[in-house]
Protein backbone atom coordinates (compact mmCIF):
# COMPACT_ATOMS: atom_id res chain seq x y z
CA UNK A 1 0.00 0.00 0.00
CA UNK A 2 1.33 3.43 -0.55
CA UNK A 3 -0.51 5.93 0.77
CA UNK A 4 1.95 8.71 -0.34
CA UNK A 5 1.37 8.55 -4.02
CA UNK A 6 -0.64 10.47 -6.38
CA UNK A 7 -4.46 10.02 -5.83
CA UNK A 8 -5.32 7.01 -8.54
CA UNK A 9 -2.19 5.33 -7.28
CA UNK A 10 -2.77 5.15 -3.90
CA UNK A 11 -6.21 4.05 -4.40
CA UNK A 12 -5.33 0.88 -6.89
CA UNK A 13 -2.87 0.28 -3.84
CA UNK A 14 -5.56 -0.03 -1.54
CA UNK A 15 -7.00 -2.52 -3.38
CA UNK A 16 -7.21 -5.76 -1.42
CA UNK A 17 -5.93 -3.88 1.79
CA UNK A 18 -7.83 -5.18 5.05
CA UNK A 19 -10.28 -2.73 6.89
CA UNK A 20 -9.57 -3.89 10.85
CA UNK A 21 -12.61 -3.08 13.49
CA UNK A 22 -12.84 -5.69 16.12
CA UNK A 23 -13.79 -8.47 15.39
CA UNK A 24 -14.33 -6.95 11.60
CA UNK A 25 -12.06 -7.81 8.57
CA UNK A 26 -12.99 -6.60 5.17
CA UNK A 27 -11.16 -6.51 2.41
CA UNK A 28 -10.93 -3.88 -0.25
CA UNK A 29 -12.60 -4.20 -3.57
CA UNK A 30 -13.95 -1.24 -4.94
CA UNK A 31 -12.40 2.69 -4.52
CA UNK A 32 -12.54 5.77 -6.13
CA UNK A 33 -9.75 8.19 -5.78
CA UNK A 34 -10.20 12.06 -5.32
CA UNK A 35 -7.38 15.26 -6.05
CA UNK A 36 -7.01 18.31 -4.88
CA UNK A 37 -8.78 21.65 -5.64
CA UNK A 38 -7.77 21.04 -9.60
CA UNK A 39 -10.24 17.77 -9.31
CA UNK A 40 -13.75 19.78 -9.64
CA UNK A 41 -15.13 16.12 -7.94
CA UNK A 42 -12.93 16.19 -5.12
CA UNK A 43 -14.19 17.87 -1.70
CA UNK A 44 -10.98 19.63 -1.82
CA UNK A 45 -12.07 21.87 -5.05
CA UNK A 46 -13.44 24.77 -2.40
CA UNK A 47 -10.23 25.02 -0.15
CA UNK A 48 -10.07 23.26 2.98
CA UNK A 49 -12.69 23.63 5.59
CA UNK A 50 -13.33 22.02 8.97
CA UNK A 51 -15.49 19.35 7.40
CA UNK A 52 -12.34 18.25 4.95
CA UNK A 53 -9.27 19.22 6.68
CA UNK A 54 -8.39 15.68 7.24
CA UNK A 55 -7.51 15.63 3.09
CA UNK A 56 -4.26 18.07 3.95
CA UNK A 57 -2.89 14.60 5.72
CA UNK A 58 -1.19 12.99 7.14
CA UNK A 59 -1.77 10.07 4.61
CA UNK A 60 -3.37 6.87 6.10
CA UNK A 61 -6.20 9.22 8.12
CA UNK A 62 -9.83 8.57 7.86
CA UNK A 63 -11.72 11.15 6.42
CA UNK A 64 -15.62 10.54 7.48
CA UNK A 65 -18.33 12.35 6.29
CA UNK A 66 -22.61 12.31 6.29
CA UNK A 67 -23.50 12.15 2.38
CA UNK A 68 -27.46 12.83 2.38
CA UNK A 69 -28.18 13.10 5.63
CA UNK A 70 -28.27 9.45 6.01
CA UNK A 71 -24.68 7.15 5.10
CA UNK A 72 -21.28 7.62 6.67
CA UNK A 73 -18.41 7.25 4.11
CA UNK A 74 -15.22 6.46 4.51
CA UNK A 75 -12.18 8.33 2.63
CA UNK A 76 -8.61 7.40 3.17
CA UNK A 77 -6.62 10.69 3.38
CA UNK A 78 -3.30 10.24 0.43
CA UNK A 79 -0.49 11.61 -0.74
CA UNK A 80 1.73 14.71 0.80
CA UNK A 81 0.34 16.19 3.69
CA UNK A 82 -0.36 19.71 2.56
CA UNK A 83 -1.38 18.43 -0.67
CA UNK A 84 -5.33 17.68 -0.59
CA UNK A 85 -6.54 13.65 -2.02
CA UNK A 86 -8.51 11.35 -0.63
CA UNK A 87 -9.41 7.67 -1.93
CA UNK A 88 -12.99 6.64 -1.12
CA UNK A 89 -13.91 2.61 -0.56
CA UNK A 90 -16.60 1.94 -2.62
CA UNK A 91 -17.01 -1.50 -1.80
CA UNK A 92 -15.32 -4.46 0.50
CA UNK A 93 -16.12 -8.17 1.13
CA UNK A 94 -16.27 -9.60 4.23
CA UNK A 95 -13.19 -11.65 5.63
CA UNK A 96 -14.19 -12.28 9.48
CA UNK A 97 -16.77 -11.01 11.65
CA UNK A 98 -19.72 -11.75 9.49
CA UNK A 99 -22.65 -12.13 11.96
CA UNK A 100 -21.69 -8.41 13.03
CA UNK A 101 -21.78 -7.06 9.85
CA UNK A 102 -25.24 -8.95 8.44
CA UNK A 103 -26.59 -7.47 12.15
CA UNK A 104 -24.91 -4.11 12.18
CA UNK A 105 -26.50 -3.67 8.11
CA UNK A 106 -30.01 -5.36 8.77
CA UNK A 107 -29.57 -8.42 6.13
CA UNK A 108 -30.14 -11.88 7.23
CA UNK A 109 -28.08 -13.07 5.01
CA UNK A 110 -24.50 -13.22 3.06
CA UNK A 111 -24.64 -12.09 -0.99
CA UNK A 112 -21.94 -10.40 -2.91
CA UNK A 113 -23.80 -6.89 -2.20
CA UNK A 114 -23.52 -6.76 1.55
CA UNK A 115 -20.59 -4.65 1.74
CA UNK A 116 -21.14 -3.30 -2.27
CA UNK A 117 -21.30 1.12 -1.83
CA UNK A 118 -19.40 2.98 0.37
CA UNK A 119 -22.17 3.96 2.93
CA UNK A 120 -22.71 -0.06 3.13
CA UNK A 121 -18.78 -0.08 3.75
CA UNK A 122 -19.05 2.36 6.70
CA UNK A 123 -22.21 0.66 8.51
CA UNK A 124 -20.45 -2.90 7.93
CA UNK A 125 -17.77 -1.21 10.17
CA UNK A 126 -19.88 0.57 12.54
CA UNK A 127 -18.75 4.01 12.04
CA UNK A 128 -19.68 7.17 12.40
CA UNK A 129 -17.78 10.92 12.74
CA UNK A 130 -16.18 10.15 15.96
CA UNK A 131 -13.53 7.94 13.47
CA UNK A 132 -12.82 11.34 11.43
CA UNK A 133 -8.81 11.62 11.59
CA UNK A 134 -8.42 8.31 13.17
CA UNK A 135 -5.06 7.15 11.93
CA UNK A 136 -5.59 4.00 10.06
CA UNK A 137 -1.66 3.07 9.79
CA UNK A 138 -1.67 2.04 14.01
CA UNK A 139 -3.84 -0.57 15.45
CA UNK A 140 -7.04 -0.22 17.64
CA UNK A 141 -10.49 0.99 16.75
CA UNK A 142 -10.24 0.60 13.20
CA UNK A 143 -7.01 -0.58 11.37
CA UNK A 144 -5.89 -0.30 7.52
CA UNK A 145 -3.85 -3.72 6.85
CA UNK A 146 -2.04 -4.71 3.58
CA UNK A 147 -3.43 -7.92 2.11
CA UNK A 148 -3.08 -9.21 -1.39
CA UNK A 149 -3.30 -7.19 -4.61
CA UNK A 150 -6.12 -8.09 -6.94
CA UNK A 151 -4.65 -10.17 -10.03
CA UNK A 152 -6.44 -7.71 -12.52
CA UNK A 153 -6.97 -4.43 -11.65
CA UNK A 154 -10.78 -2.94 -13.46
CA UNK A 155 -10.82 0.83 -13.62
CA UNK A 156 -13.76 3.11 -15.65
CA UNK A 157 -15.45 6.58 -14.44
CA UNK A 158 -16.62 7.52 -10.61
CA UNK A 159 -19.97 7.18 -9.66
CA UNK A 160 -22.32 10.15 -8.34
CA UNK A 161 -19.94 13.04 -9.48
CA UNK A 162 -22.95 14.76 -11.95
CA UNK A 163 -21.72 18.28 -9.79
CA UNK A 164 -18.02 18.17 -11.88
CA UNK A 165 -16.61 19.23 -15.32
CA UNK A 166 -17.23 16.72 -17.94
CA UNK A 167 -13.56 16.04 -18.46
CA UNK A 168 -13.31 15.60 -14.36
CA UNK A 169 -16.84 13.26 -14.63
CA UNK A 170 -15.05 10.79 -17.25
CA UNK A 171 -11.60 10.74 -15.83
CA UNK A 172 -11.35 6.42 -15.08
CA UNK A 173 -10.32 6.77 -11.25
CA UNK A 174 -12.57 4.61 -10.02
CA UNK A 175 -10.95 1.26 -9.55
CA UNK A 176 -11.87 -2.68 -8.63
CA UNK A 177 -10.50 -5.91 -7.77
CA UNK A 178 -11.06 -7.50 -11.54
CA UNK A 179 -11.90 -11.19 -9.37
CA UNK A 180 -14.57 -10.19 -7.14
CA UNK A 181 -18.06 -9.79 -6.84
CA UNK A 182 -18.34 -7.23 -4.48
CA UNK A 183 -18.02 -4.51 -7.12
CA UNK A 184 -20.76 -1.87 -8.15
CA UNK A 185 -21.70 -1.66 -11.71
CA UNK A 186 -18.86 -3.62 -13.11
CA UNK A 187 -20.11 -2.65 -16.79
CA UNK A 188 -18.89 0.34 -16.71
CA UNK A 189 -15.44 -1.01 -15.84
CA UNK A 190 -12.39 -2.21 -18.18
CA UNK A 191 -8.78 -3.77 -17.26
CA UNK A 192 -6.51 -1.38 -16.55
Amino acid sequence: MDLNAPPDRAACSLLGCLLVREEVILRITEVEAYGGPEDSASHARHGRTARNAVMWGPAGRAYLYFCYGVHWMLNVATGPEGAPSAVLIRGAEVVAGLETVLARRGAARATPGLCTGPGKVAQALGLDRAFNGHDLTTEGGLALRPGPPPATILAGPRLGIAYATPEDQVRPWRFADGASRAVARRKALAPL
